[in-house]
């Protein structure tokens, strides 16, 4: 069975001269002259520092080091602003978290000219740290091994390309954005210029960084573009998620374009992240039916229940945003908490035959964290598996015409509250977790609370 996560090994003596040595020889022999040292936030971001790199290699062949960032970088919004209490505020007085390097994996980025990243993990008291990204997935991925299941993803995701730099969008206030297609380019092969220079541009550099793109394709709405990527373990779709949005920004920028990941850029334009979900056991799929080809297994039934049930109760794990909640009912998104078989309108879509069938949970936007989006889903399907729960019937047709159907808040505020509250996802993730968790989303929605919006000058200035 695949390991739950990638943990480095601990930095002692023998070790470091071990695990230095490839990074050493990823320098030389690429005539690499920058690291950089990074994590990811709350928000699916890389965090970190840029290094020297035969400075970071001497530091490294010097003997054992643990390095440090502030331990902020786990607890903070959208815009980088702070906790206003607890342990990563003023009232923890800002401390530093340790980070342990994967020295081992460390990859070129060729988006970045002539450097290596190395991804490192935050730790408390030398283990890795339980509010961070990675280790709260890790935690749901090693319950569902207690279990006997491992969990198999492959993530692909939506995003928007407009014309300008975001440096040019943010001297505009963000109005008068130009879509890098301006009509419905669903599947079209015939692409502008700077479209199909973007895409075979992305698609090289990462290949270049060993991340193996599946397919690359322009969607209905102007300027989307959908990115797939191979199924494989759960930690390193999320950590080659994260590397791809770092690479579609830099690559944009470079063919002077600018990337979105917002889940609702526009009126009427929704961007997902769909996570396909297979169930192994002893390096077998098991969510279908050995009987039926086409049918779940019993275990493939409850997990399909648990992400209904309990999905509902997480929200803030992907849907972390105002704006996340404004693609919800949209083209696409679905509004109602219902699955079925090979349809786009459920929030669950069971799509293929015998050992490729899988669970497609449509519900997280291309804004959500992966890590955490993922860990809300295995922690969903852990709760349908222990608690032998059955799915309701399918439903045909569009979903959002189902009748007696939960339906999904479109209230953000709404959404906090629930998941603050929830018995169910304070079993499933922690106390710890979800009050940290909580703490992060109302800050996102304090930040609107007093924020006055065009659409509200639009609607209210001359008739309220």
């Amino acid at each position: 069975m695949t390991p739950a996560m990638r943990i480095p090994r601990p930095l002692s003596s023998a070790s470091v001269t071990s695990a230095v040595g490839p990074l050493t020889e990823l320098v030389a022999s690429r005539g690499l002259d920058t690291v950089l040292l990074a994590t990811v936030d709350p928000q699916g971001r890389l965090k970190g520092k840029e290094h020297d790199a035969r400075t970071f290699l001497r530091r490294l062949e010097s003997g054992p080091i643990t390095p440090e960032m502030c331990g902020y970088v786990l607890g903070t919004d959208l815009g980088m602003t702070p906790l206003p209490n607890g342990e990563f505020s003023w009232e923890s007085g800002f401390g530093d978290i340790a980070v342990l390097p994967d020295l081992d994996h460390a990859r070129v980025i060729p988006w970045e000219p002539d450097t290596a990243l190395v991804l490192a993990h935050p730790l408390e008291d030398g283990q890795p740290h339980p509010l961070s990204p990675a280790t709260i997935l890790d935690e749901q991925l090693t319950r569902l091994q207690d279990l006997g299941f491992e969990a198999r993803v492959g993530i692909e995701t939506e995003f928007l390309l407009y014309e300008g730099t975001v440096s040019e969008a943010a001297a505009a206030d963000w109005r008068g954005l130009r879509p890098v297609t301006w009509d419905n380019r669903d599947y079209a092969l015939d692409r502008p210029g700077p479209a199909a220079d973007f895409s075979r541009s992305l698609r090289q550099a990462l290949a270049g960084a060993a991340l193996p793109v599946e397919a690359l394709k322009f969607e209905s709405a102007p300027g989307q573009v959908e990115m797939t990527f191979p199924y494989g373990p759960a930690p390193a779709a999320c950590e080659q998620h994260v590397l791809f949005k770092h690479a579609a920004r830099a690559v944009a920028e470079q063919h002077r374009l600018a990337a979105t990941f917002m889940a609702a850029p526009s009126d009427g334009v929704g961007s997902g992240m769909h996570l396909h979900l297979s169930l192994w056991k002893d390096d077998q799929p098991v969510t279908a039916s050995e009987q039926d080809a086409g049918a779940l297994s019993q275990a493939g039934g409850q997990a399909v229940a648990g992400l209904l049930e309990a999905l509902h109760e997480m929200g803030p794990l992907w849907a972390p945003y105002v704006n996340s909640h404004k693609r919800l009912g949209g083209p696409f998104a679905p509004s109602k908490l219902v699955w079925g078989r090979d349809n786009r309108s459920c929030a669950v879509r069971v799509v293929g035959h015998g050992p490729s069938l899988h669970l497609e949970v449509r519900l997280p936007g291309a804004d959500a964290n992966p890590y955490l989006a993922l860990a809300a889903a295995l922690a969903s399907i852990r709760h349908g598996i222990t608690g032998k729960l059955e799915p309701d019937t399918p439903v045909t047709g569009d979903a959002q015409w189902a009748d007696d159907a939960r339906v999904l808040s479109r209230h953000p505020w709404a959404t906090v509250e629930r998941f603050e509250a929830s018995r169910t996802a304070r079993e499933l993730l922690g106390e710890r977790v979800v009050d940290h968790l909580v703490s992060l989303a109302w800050l996102e929605v304090e930040h609107h609370a007093d924020r006055v919006t065009d659409a509200e000058l639009a609607r209210g200035f001359a008739q309220a």
